[in-house]
């Protein structure tokens, strides 16, 4: 293997991992993370470049999101290895000048970190070489607020985010936290989801009783919940 791709080979954080902590300038600031998010839900998200199109788009969804992922308890923290005043330099051009589908004026409020020495990117296994030795694959970390790793997504670089999926995801291991079930296959709030199998059919049939449950049989069993 060439010399120069293997030391570039990141580490790949693992679903339930305590997120690699850092330290970064951002242009809204320093941060310590994840010690400076924690008791909330951050989405921790990569891309390729400033000044590039694909990303340009995604961070103006991501700002004109920015409100219904703060509502759900959700701060999100943007990366590239770009430096500091080429980001301030490209959110300013997106917000003068970019205008895509029904946004225009777009300021983007939330961090973006500075990493050029790719530092960040490679304890978070953004960087892989088979894509990019040189540039940030499009990285999505959803840290819990004990700073712990739930759900990675990873795009290709011409690949752009679907961003109501980001929001679902989100939505869906808050709601599995908070009333201990899991969510089916495209599950939106509002609609039955799993409970864990019943073990028998006696026991399916009194937790039916006791909790409303519809069961097809001893291993599918399902439920509404509040709206609430």
């Amino acid at each position: 293997m060439d010399t120069l791709v293997e030391n570039t080979i990141s580490h790949l954080p693992r679903i339930g991992d305590k997120a690699p902590s850092f330290k970064a300038v951002t242009t809204q600031g320093d941060i310590t993370f994840p010690q400076d998010y924690e008791g909330k839900w951050v989405i921790l998200f990569s891309h390729p470049a400033d000044f590039t199109p694909v990303c340009t788009t995604e961070f103006m969804t991501f700002a004109k999101m920015e409100s219904e992922f703060n509502a759900l308890n959700c701060d999100l923290v943007g990366l590239s290895i770009d430096g500091l005043y080429s980001h301030i330099a490209w959110l300013r051009t997106i917000k003068e000048k970019i205008e895509f589908r029904d946004m225009k004026n777009i300021e983007v409020k939330f961090p973006l970190i500075e990493d050029i020495t790719m530092e960040i990117a490679q304890k978070y296994g953004m960087i892989q070489p088979g894509e990019s030795s040189t540039k940030a694959v499009r990285a999505v970390f959803f840290v819990d607020p004990k700073g712990i790793i739930r759900a990675m997504i990873y795009y290709p670089l011409s690949l752009g985010r679907n961003f109501d999926e980001l929001k679902r995801a989100l939505v869906a291991m808050q709601t599995a936290d908070k009333h201990g079930i899991a969510t089916p296959a495209d599950w939106r709030p509002g609609e039955d989801v799993i409970v864990s199998p019943a073990g028998s059919c006696n026991t399916a049939k009194e937790r039916l009783e006791t909790e409303d449950m519809k069961c097809s049989d001893w291993f599918f069993c399902t439920k509404s919940l509040p709206l609430n």
